[in-house]
């Protein structure tokens, strides 16, 4: 049997005034996730144990089957392992976004999505000023970096809050606090002269784009406890195609094999198609693929909807017939990480819809995939890292 795990991160939400008060799933056109709804198993799953953050990091691990109360000890570590960054004991492993601010509010936690090269130059120039033995700038993909501070046990203690959930807010409100404050702060503080008259800033200034104006420093943590090899845990080869670092992490520490796929990115102008066909080729010698898409959850942090719309449909109308295509040996789990609303541009740790589709999976009287679709068949997984073995059972 092979196995598809489709994560649409971020898919999921709340009711929006300008599509008439319908969530962004309910007025997607979304012909296959419907018929996957209304053929499989509908149902909505716990993704964020209570108490702890609604990140992508913590959910996405639920759904990869590993419980994060176990084994997650922050996302910087996990981000870190995705660029092969060794952890030393008592090195902390921070978030670092490019980020634009304009007159005290967070205009952008993206810095106007600069390309990897441009974004490279910018944390280069950051390392050279600002690096030393106990800091390290460690460019990542786009506006997502990370930062190491050895000794930064203090660090793991100081409460920083991400920069998607600060948009068009006064950053003043929402800088760092606890022991390792003061050095975060610092290191914000002084990425400004760094990056103020950079070329890279001027050329994008020149071009009408957004420059990159400081550092934001968030999500500390040390490295945590290893976790078991997905194949030892479920008995599946799994491989993972993501364009972002939080899964390429989570798949290197889970020993998943990571699928390096041209034209995946983390936007609409994602190549869907080209993303799942190879995916599906991957299943000649992998029993499970992980297909991640990031596009729904960028759209609903820029407060995007019709771009959010647009996502969701193009999942649906590019990637889905491929899979449901493939006969009657294949399985699919689709399901978002977690909601993403847009009025509040932010993750909540609300349940997920989630459908499983394919053999030896029951019909459970549904007609469409929605959150409120889910919520009214009554079945509910919780905690949700149970549904990879509710899957692969």
């Amino acid at each position: 049997m092979r196995s598809i795990v489709l994560i649409i991160d971020g898919a999921a939400g709340w009711p929006v005034d300008v599509l008439g008060g319908k969530t962004s799933l309910e007025a997607a056109s979304t012909p296959n996730l419907d018929r996957l709804a209304s053929e499989g198993s509908l149902g909505l799953a716990v993704t964020v144990p209570e108490g702890m953050e609604p990140s992508s990091a913590v959910a996405c691990m639920s759904v990869l089957g590993y419980d994060p109360a176990l084994y997650y000890g922050g996302r910087g570590p996990i981000e870190a392992t995705a660029l092969g960054i060794e952890l030393e004991p008592r090195q902390a492993a921070l978030r670092c976004n490019l980020i634009t601010v304009e007159n005290g509010l967070m205009r952008s936690y993206a810095s106007g999505h600069p390309s990897s090269e441009e974004a490279h130059e910018l944390l280069e120039a950051v390392q050279a000023a600002l690096g030393d033995e106990r800091i390290e700038f460690h460019p990542g993909v786009g506006f997502r970096h990370v930062v190491t501070i050895r000794e930064g046990c203090d660090v793991v203690e100081t409460h920083c809050a991400p920069a998607h959930d600060i948009s068009d807010r006064p950053i003043a409100e929402h800088l760092p606090t606890g022991p390792g404050a003061a050095l975060l702060i610092a290191l914000m503080e002084r990425s400004k002269a760094v990056l103020r008259d950079h070329p890279v800033n001027r050329a994008r200034i020149e071009r009408g784009e957004l420059p990159a104006t400081q550092v934001w420093l968030f999500w500390p943590g040390l490295l945590s406890s290893p976790l078991p090899a997905f194949r030892e845990l479920y008995g599946r080869r799994a491989a993972v195609t993501t364009a972002v670092d939080l899964l390429r992490g989570l798949a290197r520490q889970a020993s998943m094999d990571i699928l390096h796929i041209e034209g995946v990115t983390d936007g609409n102008d994602n190549d869907y198609e080209g993303q799942m066909r190879g995916a599906i080729a991957a299943l000649e010698d992998h029993d499970l693929v992980v297909v991640h898409v990031e596009a729904p959850d960028e759209a609903g942090h820029g407060g995007d909807v019709r771009a959010k719309v647009a996502a969701i449909e193009q999942v649906d109308a590019l990637m889905l017939p491929l899979a449901m295509g493939l006969g009657a040996d294949i399985r699919l789990m689709v399901l978002p990480d977690h909601p993403t609303p847009i009025a509040i541009k932010t993750h909540v740790p609300e349940p997920v819809p989630f459908i499983l589709w394919g053999p030896g999976f029951e019909a459970s009287g549904a007609t469409a995939y929605s959150e409120a679709a889910a919520a009214q068949t009554g079945l509910v997984v919780a905690p949700g890292y149970r549904l990879m073995s509710r899957f692969l059972g």
